[in-house]
């Protein structure tokens, strides 16, 4: 019985890495919209770019080393890796002949009806090309390092990650160029100076090196030339997925896994079979590793494509931020926030309010200690500079730094340092688990007594991605909430193991066995016949238990609403498994990354937000922490903001078994919701003082 039941889990529970797919084929969605902005338009391009070479250097890294374990052990994972690395790149191959239909045939001729023209070299005028040799002789030769490679005696080339280069093919097919494309030092674009005319002529960097190659390799005789980009394995991130025992034979298994092993050659499609065929076996890849593209890569470039028109239509309309009601002209935040919780809504409104709370704890004689953990450090900013502020006014300042943030870790590791020579106790992650929580404690001495202030979010402490990320916080001094928190940053500072707490969830210690309680009782409530519901948005969906009790909650007739921005691997509408399930995401402007967790508690509605998403890291292996909302009229604000996104006609998909991605359509006579607008207008209208 045990074994059909998880024969039966395995069967309705998609692989995440497929249906990552989804997610990323919503962005090129985007790209494809012609009622986006033209410049936003290439700005998704760009992200669908950018999270593809991720995905190839973290998620399909990790399973083709995977194929490499003892088969005995393979066998106890619920998937097959070959299989779904397959499944991938046939997926991935389908968007990107996507990709380059709309950029070459939608948005080259629109860019042109602008009078703006991307040209390669052979489109050059003869003043342009003077000015790019000109260019090339100053600024790109200096960064060039052409190489020579023999197929048979040259062992020690090494293609660097995510950098461009050209393979130059030659007359003698023995040999090849290899050259670099020097973007971090010269840019991807060179913007010709306009003469006098109302044309702006732009063009690769790329396309330069392209009409300088044979003066490059002089006494070569080229015969093509043809761009490529190698993806490497970023780090094995296996304790995110895998526990206990079976991720430490994994690891083993893996001895003779080299650093930095390619998992992705990226070439241009035009490339000979043979010159391809030799540059596989010279580096060692397999038919598997090799993606066919267009003539450029690299498109995640285009977050920095110039816009020499400076035309703002083809852009979205600023968004100037909301002045909060309360914090705004507050002048003594503790006071404010004594009085009533505060709730921020991001980008909606600045983060320029949690940095001035920061800034007042630092300069506040009464403050004895901040406490804050970081996931992503930003560069120099106004909450770092703070930190450090209340360090030379003494402040006891305790840092927790998520050494393990992905991609992030060498500067989060630098500004450990900073806080350190400082003077701050900093600590860094543990090594099987890390912090995920975005949490903020202030102690302050009043009347003699110990006060807390906290805040609790769903974002980073991060003031650039604040202006992209969906994100929900609250500023408390609710004595309860404070306390279970001072406990979260014991655990911490390793002066507690196991919180006690009633109030926050808190992973790993609570939060699964909280929600799975509140499912368990929506099901009860339905089979007593009572109204019955759960609706939940969150990043991603992932965890099997979850996804199990959600399809049980399904059958037992609760009302289950879910809102998930990535993937999921749950198959929502299916009958006789998940009729009751019906599942919608939403990719706009800005990047949801809120999440949120309502459960209808018999008429008497529990509301929770915080860092954790329903995955099985989030649940199990990582510090996180969500918080109920005790006020009545911010329950009521973030209730409000979570049925707008879930109205959503405009920019909301249909997530179903097929992975169709079908837009919601508004119903006859309703109203177009495009959420990400309307919250903004309602929360304009709510913080207005007139």
């Amino acid at each position: 019985m045990a074994i059909e039941k998880e024969l039966r889990l395995k069967e309705n529970i998609k692989h995440r890495d497929v249906n990552w797919l989804s997610f990323n084929e919503r962005v090129l969605q985007e790209a494809e919209d012609q009622s986006t902005p033209l410049y936003e338009r290439l700005k998704f391009l760009a992200i669908f770019s950018s999270n593809l070479d991720e995905h190839f250097r973290v998620r399909v890294s990790q399973l083709r080393q995977i194929k490499r374990i003892d088969k005995s052990l393979r066998k106890r994972l619920a998937f097959r890796p070959k299989k779904e690395v397959k499944e991938i790149l046939k997926g991935v191959k389908s968007h990107q002949e996507r990709f380059g239909t709309v950029f070459f045939d939608e948005i080259i001729p629109q860019l042109k009806e602008h009078n703006i023209h991307l040209i390669n070299s052979g489109e050059f005028s003869e003043p342009q090309c003077k000015e790019a040799s000109d260019y090339f002789a100053t600024k790109i030769a200096p960064e060039l390092n052409p190489k020579i490679v023999d197929f048979k005696t040259d062992k020690d080339v090494f293609l660097q990650n995510n950098t461009i280069y050209f393979v130059v093919a030659f007359e003698n097919e023995k040999q090849c160029g290899l050259l670099n494309i020097p973007v971090e030092a010269c840019g991807r674009f060179y913007t010709f100076k306009n003469q006098d005319s109302k044309d702006y002529y732009i063009t690769f960097i790329d396309d330069i090196v392209r009409s300088k190659v044979s003066q490059i390799f002089p006494n070569k005789t080229v015969k093509g030339i043809y761009e490529v980009k190698m993806s490497r394995d970023a780090e094995l991130y296996l304790d995110d997925e895998y526990e206990g025992i079976l991720a430490e034979k994994i690891y083993n298994s893996l001895e003779q896994r080299t650093e930095g092993q390619p998992t992705r050659l990226l070439y241009d499609a035009k490339m000979p079979k043979e010159l391809r065929k030799a540059i596989r076996k010279y580096l060692g890849l397999g038919k598997i590793d090799m993606m066919p593209g267009g003539t450029y890569h690299n498109f995640s470039d285009f977050f920095g494509f110039p816009d020499p028109t400076d035309n703002t239509d083809l852009h979205y309309k600023p968004l100037q931020p909301l002045k909060h009601k309360y914090l705004e002209p507050s002048t003594d935040y503790f006071k404010t926030i004594k009085e009533k919780d505060q709730l921020l809504h991001f980008p909606f409104m600045s983060f320029s309010y949690v940095e001035r709370f920061i800034e007042q704890a630092a300069e506040d004689e009464n403050v004895t200690a901040i406490k804050i953990s970081l996931y992503r450090v930003a560069d120099e900013s106004r909450l770092t500079t703070a930190l450090l502020k209340a360090l030379d006014n003494g402040k006891a300042v305790t840092v927790f730094i998520e050494a393990k943030a992905r991609f992030d870790e060498k500067n989060n590791i630098v500004w450990g340092r900073k806080f350190e020579d400082k003077g701050a106790k900093v600590i860094y992650s543990y090594p099987r688990i890390k912090v995920h929580s975005k949490i903020l404690m202030v102690e302050r001495l009043e009347n003699g007594k110990n006060k807390r202030y906290a805040y609790i979010g769903t974002g980073n402490f991060n003031s650039k991605t604040s202006k992209i990320y969906c994100d929900h916080a609250i500023f408390t001094a609710h004595k309860k909430i404070t306390k279970e928190l001072s406990r979260v940053f014991d655990v911490l500072e390793g002066d507690l193991i196991i919180p006690r707490n009633k109030h926050l969830l808190i992973s790993p210690f609570t939060t699964r066995r909280v929600f799975e309680k509140l499912i368990r009782q929506e099901m009860d409530l339905a089979q007593e016949g009572k109204p019955a519901s759960i609706t939940a948005k969150m990043n991603s969906l992932e965890d099997p238990a979850m996804i199990d009790l959600l399809y049980k909650a399904s059958d037992a007739g609760v009302i289950i609403r879910l809102l998930v921005r990535g993937f999921s691997c749950l198959i929502p509408g299916k009958k006789g498994l998940s009729e009751n399930i019906y599942m919608t995401s939403i990719i706009d402007r800005f990047l949801e990354h809120g999440r949120i967790y309502k459960f209808g508690n018999n008429g008497e509605e529990l509301l929770y937000f915080g860092s954790a998403d329903w995955m099985t890291r989030n649940l199990d292996r990582r510090i996180e922490v969500l918080t109920p909302l005790y006020d009545e009229d911010l329950a009521q604000e973030l209730n409000d903001i979570l049925n707008i996104q879930l109205s959503d006609n405009v920019k909301a998909r249909i997530q179903d078994a097929q992975e169709s991605n079908t837009f919601v359509k508004p119903k006859v006579g309703e109203s177009l919701v495009r959420s990400q607008y309307a919250i903004y207008n309602y929360l304009k209208e709510k913080h207005s003082n007139d």
